[in-house]
């Protein structure tokens, strides 16, 4: 599963950039859960929830079997 999860992630990575943001995987596991540090602008920016939530969450309930829960690491 982590190895999807990075695909998704380097797909929509070139839209952060765009934006002085990146993002890191920091895990997945066994329940399907993952964990991602926002980094750069997307750290600190006011619509960090909504690129989680609509951007990033979306995209792994779409592309990835299993994945259950997305959080965030600070």
């Amino acid at each position: 599963m982590e190895e999807q999860v990075q695909e998704v992630l380097g797909k929509l990575r070139p839209f952060l950039l765009r934006d002085g943001g990146d993002v890191e995987l920091v895990n997945v596991d066994e329940e399907g859960v993952v964990r991602v540090r926002l980094m750069g602008a997307c750290g600190s920016c006011p619509s960090s929830t909504i690129t989680l939530k609509a951007g990033i969450e979306r995209a792994l309930l779409e592309e990835v079997p299993g994945f259950t829960e997305l959080e965030q690491v600070f």
